[in-house]
């Protein structure tokens, strides 16, 4: 049996310090969508790199409130923020862009259909957006060459989520190996790197690590139904995670709910 010595304990640690000192020196790109997941990233990117810039998107969403959110959260931050116009919402295919879609309420009604008979806890909920995180990812990628950063931020995860196909792992490490091909960044030897750090995380988890960073989360809108006020309707999967999530750290859930 192979035994773990204090020698390798100290190479890590100085390996760690070497990739520290290098991170504060590179820059960074993250995916702002005004949501818990998304500010924690924020954060967790400007405890970690030289630069950040927040980029977020106004593609055809059921509501703006999120995006009120996230320029306020960058404002705060005090992080470069970009909002990018494009239109999903005419391609159709989810609650999140169709108003003719009904958005699923968290848990029971998790599902596939708005007629409601065929439940399937495994099914993805009609709130995937088709393609969305490959659409972000590729713009961010894209800003990341113009701003010369070696590193895009989003804030998937495998523990707490919806289903979503483009939360898994494999889709990201993906997605980096095609980022490295396709971009005159990649293919001249400034490597570009996806950095998940939510992707092993649970929703308290990510709460806890946000907290410890200076978070508010009374800033952030998760809501797939928020009102024209921002208020969150409570009843949504994203509500019914992000409130489990609170509970579960033990913190008070500062959520604007609607009465």
């Amino acid at each position: 049996m192979t035994n773990v010595t204090s020698q390798s304990t100290t190479d890590n640690t100085t390996l760690d310090s070497e990739l520290d000192s290098l991170h504060n020196n590179q820059n960074a790109v993250v995916l702002l969508s005004g949501g818990l997941d998304s500010v924690t990233c924020l954060y967790w990117a400007k405890a970690r790199y030289a630069s950040v810039t927040a980029v977020s998107f106004n593609y055809g969403q059921r509501h703006n409130s999120e995006l009120v959110a996230a320029k306020t959260i960058a404002e705060t931050a005090e992080v470069n923020h970009r909002i990018i116009d494009i239109d999903i919402a005419q391609l159709g295919g989810s609650s999140l862009t169709d108003h003719s879609m009904i958005v699923p309420d968290g848990d029971s009604d998790k599902f596939p259909n708005k007629n409601r008979d065929e439940i399937d806890n495994d099914a993805i909920p009609n709130t995937y957006v088709p393609a969305r995180n490959t659409i972000f990812l590729s713009y961010a990628l894209a800003v990341a060459e113009v701003a010369d950063a070696n590193h895009i931020v989003i804030g998937v995860s495998s523990v707490d989520y919806s289903g979503y196909p483009d939360c898994r792992p494999e889709y990201i490490a993906a997605f980096e190996h095609m980022a490295n091909l396709a971009t005159k960044a990649g293919v001249t030897g400034h490597h570009l790197s996806i950095q998940t750090p939510l992707q092993q995380l649970s929703k308290a988890k990510t709460i806890e690590l946000g907290l410890s960073l200076g978070v508010d989360y009374g800033q952030t809108i998760s809501c797939y139904r928020a009102d024209e006020n921002g208020l969150a309707c409570g009843v949504c999967d994203s509500c019914t995670l992000r409130r489990q999530g609170f509970e579960q750290a033990g913190v008070a859930d500062p959520t604007h709910y609607q009465p």
